[in-house]
């Protein structure tokens, strides 16, 4: 991606609130919070109105410690200077910003900033700070919301897509356990497939670390690196991500229409003779390779070498048509014809398969299925329940978690903002606060110094108007001040406070 300059890193109406906030002004504190859940696509039967924390020490680590120090406190003052004042004055006129609050910062040497945070990989209730956020040198009250615009841009993301992702583990569990699934298939069960999706290379690595909170299967390289990078985790040592040999249409077609079948068979005993690969499989007619060619490479599926880890499986990947009558059946289909049985039935008929503890039927371990598009938790809830309807326990279908899930969200699916709710003017503190009478109560703030505190049931409650002394206790802990991390957390601590590995 390109270089960021931090100066303008930001929106334009952000360069002039230094000479807006009252004369003295030597604080500004503030918070970010997700403020409600009225345009998220959730269930309200089964969503508990929590969203997970995370993205914080990622963004901390990346943009105000490597980008600040890059791109302007190791850059020549001068030049950060000169760079700052030109994209101004050219678009605000000239001489219309002073320099010396920013000569003065680079003076410094450091981002005069502290945030104080909830623990990532909890569980926030909406309406609950998931930090907050102030200048520690009152010559830089300035700075707190500066980084306002950057921050929302930036956090806003990781966090929803976490959320979403747990939201499908929560599904894929309750499935597994009325079915009798294995416990340590159901984080392979989603796999990410939404990076040629999402807004960017940056976004694709941040939201698919989010994903991988709850889920171990992705095709987004970039959310590795992320978590390697950013949050302490090592491939070498424990499992991050994994993904599995597939093939896209673009293989399928270029074998040709006339000799696919040919193409898997090529794939699955010369490209691919042990292991699992996921083929698509619906480039012309995917009854025709579910229920014809499945049979003809019945032999050479069953005869193909396990692998390192226990594996040799054929994953049929079906893109197109509605997904929860592909794996699950149409019941208005003509009975008896694939259609009607769906996918998951159609190859039981060829394979069989085995029984779980619940007495529901799984499939021989030599065949799977993956449905790789327009998967959304409704119609994951649909296809596990419909199969479990017709005696399918639900480990037999992996879902391909697409752009639609990750890339159909704004800022205000959580109505995620940060605001002001404190400052000291001349040395008097003063507890701030909006509420627009025009509003239904979403954007009504927290007022003054905020402190949380988290309940024996795990529900998390902020108090506000606190004294300082208040302030300092509860869940809010430093885990950046002054330009350095404070504290970091790594991957495996971050998935076990979110209790999905």
């Amino acid at each position: 991606m390109m270089k960021i300059n931090p100066l303008t890193a930001a929106d334009f109406y952000k360069t002039g609130h230094i000479f807006q906030y009252p004369e003295g002004t030597q604080l500004v504190y503030s918070n970010f919070t997700a403020r409600s859940a009225k345009h998220s696509r959730f269930n309200p039967d089964t969503f508990d109105n929590k969203v997970v924390m995370f993205g914080l020490q990622g963004f901390i680590k990346w943009f105000l410690i490597d980008t600040w120090n890059a791109e302007f406190f190791s850059q020549p003052k001068e030049k950060v200077v000169a760079r700052y004042k030109r994209r101004l004055d050219t678009s605000l006129g000239p001489d219309s910003v002073s320099m010396a609050h920013i000569e003065a910062l680079h003076d410094l040497g450091y981002l005069p900033i502290e945030i104080k945070a909830i623990e990532e990989g909890n569980r926030v209730n909406i309406g609950v700070p998931f930090f907050t956020i102030k200048n520690t040198v009152p010559e830089f009250f300035w700075v707190t919301n500066y980084l306002e615009s950057v921050m929302s841009a930036e956090l806003w993301k990781p966090m929803t897509s976490a959320t979403i992702a747990y939201e499908y583990r929560k599904i894929i569990n309750r499935w597994s356990a009325i079915t009798g699934a294995p416990d340590w298939f159901s984080m392979w069960q989603g796999h990410d497939f939404s990076m040629r999706g999402l807004s960017g290379v940056h976004d694709a690595a941040s939201s698919g670390a989010g994903h991988l909170l709850s889920f171990a299967g992705t095709d987004t390289i970039s959310a590795i690196d992320y978590l390697e990078d950013y949050y302490n985790a090592d491939t070498t040592k424990e499992l991050v991500g994994g993904s599995v040999p597939a093939t896209e249409h673009s293989v399928m077609a270029m074998g040709t229409k006339e000799a696919e079948i040919e193409t898997f068979r090529r794939l699955i005993t010369e490209i691919y003779p042990e292991g699992i690969v996921s083929i698509v499989s619906d480039t012309w007619d995917f009854w025709q390779v579910i229920t014809v060619f499945a049979k003809v490479l019945k032999p050479e599926i069953l005869n193909r070498r396990v692998n390192g880890l226990g594996a040799a499986k054929v994953v049929f990947r079906p893109d197109s048509g509605d997904p929860v009558k592909i794996i699950a059946g149409d019941p208005d289909a003509p009975e008896g014809t694939p259609e009607f049985k769906g996918a998951v039935e159609c190859l039981w008929d060829i394979f069989g398969g085995d029984m779980t503890e619940k007495g529901y039927k799984s499939l021989n371990q030599r065949v799977g299925l993956i449905y790789g598009d327009s998967i959304t938790l409704e119609r994951a809830e649909r296809i596990l329940s419909r199969l479990a309807a017709k005696g399918f326990a639900s480990s037999n279908v992996v879902f391909g978690i697409g752009s639609y899930t990750y890339q159909f969200n704004t800022r205000d699916t959580f109505g995620m903002a940060m605001k002001a709710t404190y400052g000291i003017v001349q040395g008097e503190g003063r507890e701030i606060f909006k509420d627009p009478k025009t509003d239904d109560g979403t954007k009504k703030s927290a007022k003054g110094l905020l402190r949380v505190e988290k309940k024996e049931d795990g529900d998390y409650v902020l108090f506000d108007q606190q004294t300082v002394e208040q302030e300092l206790q509860g869940e809010l802990q430093t885990v950046f001040k002054d330009g350095k991390i404070v504290k970091e957390l790594t991957l495996s601590q971050i998935r076990s406070n979110l209790e999905t590995f």
